[in-house]
């Protein structure tokens, strides 16, 4: 129900509540979106999706940050939990932001067949155009997930960006760690990232050893 009128939501609108942030700066690779409240934000290593009418943009998140929207005002330490703070001093709040950097692993081309049948296709590759600034920024469903991830393809882009990224393996490992708890990741897909993962690494033996020895422990989850 909408709140506001007490009204069943339309369809447009039940679309739109899944957005949750904003474009805000845009290139081919990567993109920074700033998150509409700054304590709702998509988690490290997540699949995001940005939508326009020729194609949507899928990308990783790669770093999230959160500081003043005010260059002149800056949080000070209170020494105070954030409950107490909400009762006494609510404004800080107000000036807080959260921005999150998403590299860019692929795209969703959608197309019209001889029957006017809507077909979608993931392309693990740059788009044709980077994302429009104010587009809107949305979680990735456990569908798009599960298609999108069957494959080991969006590692070659997350490799290429591998000279800007803080540190690719943590953002790995944070994307293996995800697809364990919502069990999308088999021994056979988890054979097949690796084996891609040591071709894109220079065969690095001792890199892949040490990676899938941390990536044993999230068998426990």
């Amino acid at each position: 129900m909408n709140k506001q009128n007490n009204k069943p939501y339309t369809e447009k609108q039940k679309n739109n509540q899944a957005f949750f942030a904003e474009v805000i700066q845009s290139s081919l690779n990567n993109f920074l979106a700033q998150s509409w409240k700054w304590n709702f934000f998509p988690s490290f290593g997540s699949l995001v999706q940005v939508e326009s009418a020729d194609e949507n943009i899928l990308g990783i998140v790669a770093q999230i940050q959160t500081g003043s929207m005010d260059p002149m005002r800056y949080p000070f330490p209170y020494q105070k939990t954030e409950d107490e703070l909400i009762q006494e001093q609510p404004q800080i709040f107000e000036f807080l932001k959260t921005t999150f950097n998403v590299q860019i692993v692929g795209y969703i081309e959608s197309n019209k067949d001889k029957k006017q049948q809507m077909s979608q296709k993931i392309f693990y590759m740059l788009p044709p155009k980077p994302c429009k600034i104010h587009a809107f920024v949305k979680q990735a469903d456990i569908k798009l997930i599960e298609i999108f991830f069957s494959k080991s393809d969006f590692l070659h882009l997350l490799f290429s960006y591998s000279n800007n990224a803080a540190n690719l393996d943590e953002l790995l490992l944070s994307i293996f760690r995800q697809l364990f708890k919502l069990k999308l990741l088999t021994s056979q897909s988890l054979t097949c990232f690796c084996q891609t993962f040591s071709l894109l690494s220079g065969n690095d033996y001792r890199r892949l050893k040490l990676f899938l020895k941390r990536v044993e422990c999230f068998k426990k989850i």
